[in-house]
């Protein structure tokens, strides 16, 4: 039965293959990326022999408890990922639950990911060539590794399969889970550049006697002739491994009887914005854009790249002065102000009822971007503020407020326009909002450059003052003409963005349903 699953998870691959020529390409690109990926870390464990021991026993434990912390992970980021053998379409066949569970494990080592993720973990013997003995445990510690990972992450999945079935637990999860991996490179980067010590041996002792990395210290427990602490450790993953097939086993037992099906995100509690708004058409529309920004992912994943705008500009500048950290206000008023850029592509479909309503494409693209400004704009004041003043420099609260405000009321006008000329295809509502979706990579890579290089020509004017203002021994009156020519400037381009956005969504509006319909 359980070559029976592995027939079968790739005769379904082959079928996935057959069924469209970019999937063959995706498979394609996938394999070459991932075989990159492997001869880099099989070249840097064969380098990695050479090393002294304490350097191989820290980088061994380390790099095999990234994977196998990654394959509990992961699953949780791309909800969904690898359902080809989904277990409740197994439900009304005679399989023993053991028996399917070993087969699901074994299936889920076919393809990419598992391939090389297999191939990975057995290299790391590797390093221990010059050792007979640490070569053989590596070997036989490897597997268990890889065992740990697998079951792990189906674990992880299917007890969480209840929780995940509810879409805002969901859209919670995929934040949570995101944002400490968006924070990981800046910390590392900003650790490093503020000459932080930190003792890899001593954090990979402590993570050699955690299921992530105690088969990884096996081999040099044995090249040290500690071989109460390597069988310490193989006792502490098949421990950790029997524990995460039980929790496999109970979750599968009771998703068998009991399925986890597609929950709303909540029951409805009044008229919301709705009823907080005037009943005009404009009040409808932020209502309507209000209700989304708070509710659907696909909007918040610009917020949720705030912090990490603040936290990179700091650390990669963390002086007194903190000049790039002034970079942060302007840097989020982009990024809040783009994101309206796709609201007519998030639309979908249902952007029919603006087409029917009718709703005059300047009330929809005023209304699309007071629902954004609302909390945009305080942001972005309260950024370019707050950071001039931790750079002990207040003078330039000036020129960065107009600097910040610039950006984004040009990248309000800017997106006006560009978002009632082309869309593409987006998530759907509950996928994952970090996922990228096939066939729109050249129209949104054209859109987002084309439009950020008008944000950048027209914001010009500003950023020079802001610049100059910025100088050591720069008159006042230099920050200030920043601000109004921010202002200014940036609210011509807005009004006539509105204006210009709105006759191009009233002459384009019926192709743009067409090709969204043609997305589906």
């Amino acid at each position: 039965m359980v070559a029976q699953l592995v027939r079968l998870k790739l005769t379904l691959l082959r079928n996935g293959l057959r069924r469209s020529a970019l999937q063959v390409v995706g498979i394609v690109l996938a394999s070459l990326y991932g075989a990159g990926l492997l001869v880099v870390f099989v070249g840097g464990m064969v380098a990695l022999s050479f090393e002294a021991p304490m350097v191989q026993r820290t980088s061994t434990v380390l790099l095999g408890a990234v994977i196998v912390l990654g394959w509990w992970l992961v699953p949780l980021l791309v909800f969904g990922v690898d359902s080809t053998l989904d277990p409740l379409r197994f439900v009304t066949f005679a399989i023993r639950r053991r028996t399917l569970l070993l087969g699901m494990a074994v299936a889920a080592v076919v393809g990419v990911p598992g391939v090389i993720t297999a191939v990975a973990t057995l290299s790391t013997a590797v390093v221990w060539w010059h050792h007979p003995a640490a070569l053989v445990a590596g070997l036989l510690a490897a597997p268990i590794g890889l065992a740990l990972a697998v079951t792990g992450s189906r674990a992880v999945t299917t007890a969480m399969a209840r929780v995940l079935a509810r879409r805002r637990a969901r859209e919670v999860m995929i934040l949570v889970v995101a944002l400490p991996f968006l924070l990981l490179g800046p910390a590392l980067w900003g650790f490093s550049q503020l000459e932080v010590s930190v003792d890899a041996e001593k954090i990979a002792e402590v993570v050699a006697w955690t299921p992530l990395g105690a088969p990884w210290a096996v081999p040099s427990d044995v090249v040290a002739g500690h071989w109460a602490d390597a069988l310490g450790r193989v006792l502490v993953a098949l421990v950790a491994l029997a524990g995460a097939a039980w929790l496999w086993d109970r979750s599968l037992a009771h998703a068998l009887v009991n399925p986890a099906h597609e929950q709303a995100g909540g029951r409805a509690r009044g008229l919301g914005a709705f009823g907080r708004l005037p009943a005009t058409p404009l009040g409808a529309v932020v209502a309507r854009c209000l209700t989304y920004w708070v509710r659907d992912p696909r909007y918040a994943v610009s917020l949720v790249v705030v912090p990490v705008v603040v936290v990179v500009l700091w650390f990669v500048d963390p002086g007194d002065e903190g000049r790039l950290a002034l970079l942060a206000g302007p840097a989020v008023a982009y990024l809040v102000a783009w994101g309206i850029s796709a609201d007519v592509a998030f639309d979908g479909t249902a952007f029919w009822t603006h087409l029917a309503a009718p709703v005059r494409g300047t009330t929809d693209r005023a209304g699309r971007l007071l629902a954004s400004a609302s909390f945009g704009l305080p942001l972005v004041v309260a950024l370019a503020v707050g950071t001039s003043l931790a750079s002990a420099r207040p003078s330039v609260v000036v020129p960065v407020l107009g600097l910040s405000l610039g950006v984004l009321l040009t990248s309000y006008g800017v997106a006006s326009v560009l978002s009632a000329l082309v869309v593409y295809p987006v998530q759907l509502p509950g996928e994952n909002p970090f996922q990228s979706k096939q066939g729109a990579s050249m129209a949104s890579i054209g859109s987002q450059l084309a439009g950020t290089a008008s944000v950048v020509v027209l914001v010009a004017p500003t950023a020079v003052l802001a610049v100059l203002a910025l100088r050591d021994g720069a008159p006042p009156a230099v920050g200030v003409l920043a601000l109004v020519v921010g202002v200014l400037l940036g609210a011509v381009v807005l009004a006539l963005g509105v204006r210009v956005g709105g006759a191009a969504l009233d002459r384009t509006g019926p192709d743009l349903q067409r090709r969204m319909t043609s997305f589906t």
